[in-house]
């Protein structure tokens, strides 16, 4: 095998000893050989081994091995191969670019158009959340005004009193344990001033992301009520559910005022006495101040009409509960009530006769405190005869109770009295067979039955 070689330039593969010897033509039999001088032999390093290589030109001879050889065609081929790829491409180089810079523009295009879709969409979100914003202010401030009324509402009944029977002798009071009452009448609780209102979430317009999710973003408070619109409803919801208390306890105080004055009316007629001699008696603390009629806007609403209806059967009430405290319908005692003896005829127990009892017998120990029945003023406190150690207080208007037999007097004549005061202690002075209390009611000076008084006041408290 031999590669091309330029002019001059022979390449064998045959081994370099034979290439000395000239050749032999067929024109040069018959002419003597010159003798032949045997060549020296080469050293045993220099022989070239018949699978190598020889490049010879003017006379220089280049051996190069096998594996040279192969690098230097595989490099040409390599060259080869590389001209043609670059000329193929600078061929078609023109149509490359342009397919790629029309590819370029389509990618560009759909880009601008992506971002005119985003912004308008934008747009429309922004005007959106701006309308939503005013509504929002808008129900948000009918809110405000509605909790203000409320809680004005609120103070307006947490001004109305308890209602009891007022002067009525106070029971012991309740040690630490014990419960509260559970039949009172509702108060209104007051809206809490923590009422926090949360804004609408912002809106914000992104460019999709190709990029995959990993974890949805944390929900905030207002997107886990349902939005602003479900926590204005809400707040209406619940603004709504304390009107309703607010007017339920109105009417239950309305009502319960409104029994109580029926009540002590009754009472009054019950007893037979004078209404306008009674509130004329009545003693009045020190009052004054300009007059200020009072007035009721023609614009109120129900629970304002409701209130002021409220507010004056609350004045007729007070004005009662003055007259009722001059009244005698209270028990002398505290506790269990037991009579030894009652109002009429009965027979003596000294002389076995009938005899006229003009009061009633209370029974009970030595040493237990007697109490006041009315407020009023101490007219006697003395020995009298029959009655031993005897009270007799003046309540006004004719009216006027006794206590007698009793072991000791703790108030003086000109004291001012007041309901449920103790003023002695049971005893058994005076025309008695053992301790007891004997208690008597007046009017005008005329001896009636105790217990007349009595069960009215029994009345008033059950209500």
């Amino acid at each position: 095998m031999s590669l091309p070689a330029g002019p001059g330039v022979l390449m064998s593969n045959r081994p370099v000893q034979y290439a000395e010897y000239p050749q032999h033509h067929a024109h040069d039999h018959g002419r003597p050989q010159p003798r032949r001088v045997a060549a020296a032999k080469p050293p045993a390093t220099m022989v070239a081994r018949q699978s190598d290589y020889t490049i010879a030109h003017r006379g220089k001879q280049v051996r190069i091995g096998p594996v040279m050889f192969w690098i230097v065609v595989g490099t040409v081929t390599v060259l080869g191969a590389w001209s043609a790829a670059t000329a193929t491409y600078f061929t078609f180089r023109d149509d490359v670019l342009t397919k790629l810079i029309a590819r370029q523009a389509d990618m560009q295009y759909a880009y601008e158009d992506r971002i005119a879709e985003l912004r308008a969409k934008i747009d429309r979100t922004t005007s959106r959340q701006m309308l939503d914003q005013e509504q929002f202010d808008k129900k948000l401030e009918q809110v405000m005004r509605r909790q203000n009324q409320l809680e004005s509402r609120a103070s307006a009944l947490g001004s109305v009193p308890d209602l009891s029977v007022t002067g009525s002798i106070p029971p012991k009071p309740p040690g630490r344990g014990a419960s509260l009452d559970t039949n009172s009448i509702p108060r209104p609780s007051p809206i809490s001033d923590t009422v926090t209102f949360v804004a609408p979430p912002d809106r914000e317009a992104r460019l999709e992301s190709r990029a995959p999710v990993l974890a949805a973003p944390p929900q905030t408070q207002v997107a886990k009520l349902g939005g602003a619109d479900n926590v204005i409803d809400r707040l209406q919801a619940s603004l709504d559910r304390v009107e309703s208390r607010q007017l339920a306890a109105l009417s239950s105080t309305e009502e319960a005022i409104d029994s109580k004055v029926r009540r002590m009316r009754g009472a009054i007629s019950d007893l037979g006495l004078n209404m306008a001699k009674l509130e004329a008696a009545a003693p009045r603390g020190g009052m004054g101040g300009p007059y200020i009629p009072v007035k009721l806007s023609a614009s109120a609403d129900p629970f304002e009409r409701q209130l002021y209806r409220l507010q004056l059967t609350r004045a007729q009430m007070d004005k009662l509960n003055r007259t009722m405290a001059q009244v005698p319908y209270r028990k002398p005692v505290v506790g269990t009530v037991e009579f030894s003896s009652g109002f009429g005829v009965r027979t003596d127990p000294f002389l076995g006769r009938p005899a006229m009892h003009a009061g009633l017998d209370f029974r009970g120990s030595t040493g237990d405190p007697i109490r006041a029945t009315a407020n009023g003023r101490v007219v006697s406190a003395a020995y009298a005869g029959g009655y031993g150690r005897m009270v007799e207080i003046d309540h006004g208007n004719g009216l006027s109770t006794r206590y007698g037999h009793m072991s000791a007097i703790h108030v003086k004549v000109g004291d001012s009295i007041k309901i449920g005061q103790v003023i002695g202690l049971v005893g058994s002075t005076g025309r008695s067979t053992g301790p007891h209390l004997h208690y008597e009611t007046r009017i005008d000076g005329e001896a009636v039955d105790p217990q007349k008084f009595l069960r009215a006041g029994v009345r008033l408290s059950a209500g």
